[in-house]
């Protein structure tokens, strides 16, 4: 079995559209930033802001993404959906 190898930049891109998507989903729901780290159980807006855009390396996981998708009312892989 060959070891797959993913450069930076690749993966840093993907993390930025799924930041894209959840704040597009998020915006769709009417939710701010505040109101869904909020439903999160966190009290300021900074990992839901940072991670968005993934500033200074910080992106959503997958429990994040998972809680997102139970807050937001919608499935999980619609995160993961990649613009070509």
């Amino acid at each position: 079995m060959n070891n797959l190898s993913i450069a930076d930049e690749e993966l840093l891109s993907v993390y930025k559209q799924i930041g894209k998507n959840v704040k597009k989903y998020r915006e769709k729901k009417g939710m701010t930033q505040l109101e869904l780290s909020q439903a999160m159980g966190y009290k300021s807006v900074s990992l839901v802001s940072k991670a968005e855009v993934v500033i200074e390396n910080v992106h959503f996981g997958l429990k994040h993404l998972y809680a997102i998708s139970k807050i937001l009312d919608i499935k999980l892989s619609y995160f993961i959906e990649l613009d070509d």
